[in-house]
């Protein structure tokens, strides 16, 4: 049969269908409510091409100099053809179109999307390579399916294949038909809080499709549901756009939202019980807490994808929700836990105290001062040291001006958008989702943000002096360093938090983060090199790590080459080639992926070689996700390539898998510099723990025997070869496994901001034991 039904399908599959068909037809099958659809087989590919006889031909086409960009486009050209002027066979184009009709009433419109395999090779090593269409009907189908066929033979995948050694003959592609939801609702819902990881349902809602609110162009509703007792607490949002399908044209179009359902509760209780038991059925299905889009036509919720919360532990890092929560009937805290003001002493402060605008408190703290309207990104000049941030959205473009402010507040988003994710990384107070904050408040007007409650409350509730100083509560107060033998770093997540960072103290930088610097690109590597040049690309990397190298010199900045799982690539534009897996961290990331795409790899590795031309020796390279020696071997050779000296320049990879641990000794042997401990990952894989999974997660433990076990061999084995080891892991803030670390000997500890100078004390105290040990 050419076709298979998604309820046909199951993940061992992958072959047949490829990696997006395998993932739907497992979902189908787990008895979610998936639209329906089919899938044309990698098998029907390689007959149509078979049988018309052109497979020699298309084969024999590809086989050329990749170097040659004429001979690649003529090559791409030639081959395309083939497939595009084709015909289908009649029994073949009838079993597609039959099929067709029996999806919804027989006139559906589809998404027809590419999903490559091969024999031995998982989906994943063709990400982004093939086509996809939206809103296509009987009239074009076959065309589209054709057309994914040819995408096969791109310029962009005959030079991947090449370089990579792979056999073009042994590459087929399947083709999914699914049937497009025209929702009426739609939205996103985290089964775990995402920004603390509490055991709450956070779901957000809005009118028409998922596009509005995954984008952050309207404000949904916010519905924060305890899963004990189900009760809710339901934030309403003015929705002022939605996005619907235009009827004529089957596009998406963006449309105002009809008066009477601007302010109108999106969901009804019932269809948030519906939710839930969606979201449960979801999480116990793939055994750990999701994020999910879903949508609801005539009543009906359809799941329209699901994947593992990625962002619990970098929204909580240095913020412990306990410990920012205010008192409602006292007053307001000043984001350390402390009450900044009684009640009652507002007026004398300065101000009534009056709640004027609200929303979703996204980063904690409560802070006083000028608001700024900013409409445009011309208008960020005249935001100061310690005005507040007022605008419809925040964009990477401001993040200068969010750093010098001392709040923000948005009309849009809700707890994953921009704002809240980038303020909570600069330690800045946030409100998201006010809906009208622009039009309430005045340029110049002295209000208090809560970015506790969600609350701007009207004139200077909190005095200048109480205020708290994203770098000054992290300086340490007492001007005398603890002097310790075992260095003490600290780990950064975005370049702007550097200033931030360096006041600690800190022996340098045991982790600074490449994700943030590439994301808020807002388009994929590939897109915004496509878009723009390599160059651009390169550039933007090199002023991140520049602005870090700059705060910290001489001290070291370990810098980890780019991490981020394809989910988080998925919400960028050029996302939709992302591949859809199980469970992202498990899948295309870390090394793998820089290693399977050495064309995007090498200008990471280009920014690196000139940081180093332009005199910043206190860079190193730090590779993630290793799982053995052939990986090193594999990044050292295309340090080599791109003009990195390895005996020169200082690097090493990051110990996150129970295989790298094993393999240490060999690793050591390649001439790697140091080896890091990522923690959270290796506590992960060696207990089979999903730490974000509130069903296991007591047996999450960093501090189990045999995590421990794997640290202190690989530390013991790092001695014996001289190669210093580090952890950059949460686990490092830990005085348990500080002592841990100390008493086997490892070379440095990289702390969360706020942890540096306790973890110094306690190394400190550590060492001084062992001093007293030994004489005694």
């Amino acid at each position: 049969m050419a076709v298979l039904w998604l309820e046909e399908i199951s993940a061992g599959d992958l072959e047949k269908v490829g990696g997006k068909g395998a993932s739907l037809g497992e979902l189908t099958g787990a008895g979610l409510p998936v639209p329906p659809g089919f899938v044309v087989t990698a098998g029907t590919y390689r007959s149509f091409i078979e049988e018309a006889n052109i497979d020699e031909e298309l084969f024999a086409a590809v086989d050329v100099d990749v170097d040659d960009s004429s001979a690649l486009a003529d090559a791409a050209e030639h081959a395309q053809e083939l497939i595009l002027e084709t015909p289908f066979p009649d029994d073949l184009r009838e079993e597609i179109v039959q099929s067709y009709r029996e999806i919804g009433t027989g006139d559906a419109f589809v998404a027809v999307r590419s999903s490559a395999t091969a024999e031995d090779l998982p989906d994943a090593s063709f990400a982004g390579q093939q086509e996809t269409f939206l809103n296509v009907t009987e009239e074009n189908l076959l065309d589209r399916v054709r057309e994914c066929w040819a995408s096969l033979f791109t310029q962009r995948a005959i030079y991947y294949r090449q370089e990579q050694g792979f056999d073009h003959s042994a590459v087929n592609i399947a083709v999914v038909v699914q049937q497009m939801v025209d929702a009426e609702k739609s939205g996103v819902m985290f089964t775990s809080h995402p920004s603390t990881g509490d055991p709450t349902m956070i779901i957000e809602a809005a009118w028409g499709l998922g596009e509005a609110v995954v984008s952050g162009a309207v404000s949904p509703d916010n519905y924060v549901v305890e899963r004990d007792d189900r009760s809710v607490d339901v934030t309403v949002a003015e929705k002022k756009v939605m996005h619907v399908k235009d009827e004529e044209s089957g596009t998406t179009v963006e449309r105002e939202v009809p008066q009477d359902k601007r302010n109108a509760r999106v969901i009804t209780d019932e269809e948030i019980d519906d939710l839930l038991d969606l979201g449960e059925r979801v999480e116990d299905h793939y055994d750990n807490p999701q994020d999910v889009e879903w949508a609801i036509v005539d009543g009906e919720v359809y799941m329209l994808q699901s994947r593992p919360i990625t962002t619990i532990d970098e929204g909580a890092e240095g913020f412990d929700p306990a410990e920012s929560e205010g008192d409602a009937a006292t007053g307001l805290t000043d984001g350390s836990g402390s009450t900044a003001v009684e009640s009652g002493e507002a007026a004398e402060a300065g101000g009534s105290g009056d709640v004027i605008v609200d929303g979703l408190g996204s980063s904690p703290g409560t802070v006083s001062g000028p608001a700024r309207i900013v409409e445009k990104l011309d208008d960020l000049a005249k935001v100061g040291e310690g005005d507040i941030i007022v605008t419809e959205m925040t964009m990477p473009d401001m993040v200068p001006a969010m750093k010098r402010a001392a709040g923000i507040i948005t009309d849009e988003g809700g707890m994953t958008s921009h704002a809240a994710i980038v303020s909570r990384e600069l330690g800045v107070p946030a409100i998201v989702g006010t809906t009208n904050a622009t039009t309430v408040l005045e340029d110049g007007q002295v209000v208090t943000l809560d970015g506790d409650k969600g609350s701007v409350l009207e004139g200077q509730v909190v005095e200048p002096d109480e205020e708290a100083e994203p770098v000054e509560e992290v300086r340490p107060k007492s001007p005398v360093k603890p002097m310790t033998a075992t260095e003490v770093k600290v780990n950064v997540s975005i370049p702007e938090a550097a200033e931030r960072a360096a006041a600690t103290g800190a022996d340098g930088v045991g982790l600074l983060r490449t994700e943030h610097m590439i994301l808020s690109l807002n388009q994929t590597p590939e897109k915004f090199i496509e878009e723009n040049s390599a160059d651009a690309y390169t550039t933007e990397l090199i002023e991140g790590i520049r602005g870090v190298a700059d705060e910290f010199y001489p001290r070291p900045v370990r810098v980890r080459t780019l991490d981020a799982p394809t989910d988080e690539f998925r919400q960028l534009e050029g996302g939709d080639d992302e591949p859809k897996e199980h469970n992202p961290m498990l899948g295309y990331r870390g090394i793998r992926r820089s290693i399977d795409r050495p064309d995007v790899f090498a200008h990471e590795l280009e920014a690196f070689r000139r940081l180093y031309e332009m005199g910043y020796d206190n860079v190193e390279i730090m590779f993630p996700l290793v799982n053995d020696a052939e990986d090193v071997y594999r990044a050292k050779q295309l340090m080599t390539e791109a003009g990195i000296d390895p005996e020169k320049r200082k690097w090493g990879i990051m110990v996150e898998t129970p295989a790298s641990a094993l393999a240490i000794e060999e690793m050591a042997a390649a001439g790697i510099d140091f080896a890091s401990f990522g923690t959270n990952d290796l506590t992960q894989y060696t207990l089979a723990v999903d730490r974000n999974n509130e069903h296991v997660a007591d047996r999450f433990d960093e501090l189990h025997p045999s995590v421990l076990r794997l640290i202190g061999d690989v530390i013991e084995t790092c001695r014996e070869h001289d190669v210093d080891t580090s952890i950059c892991g949460q686990a490092g803030s830990k005085p348990e496994m500080v002592q841990f670390l100390v008493n086997e000997g490892v070379s440095s500890i990289s702390a969360n901001i706020d942890a540096v100078r306790d973890v110094q004390h306690e190394v400190k105290r550590v060492e001084q034991k062992l001093l007293l040990d030994s004489v005694r």
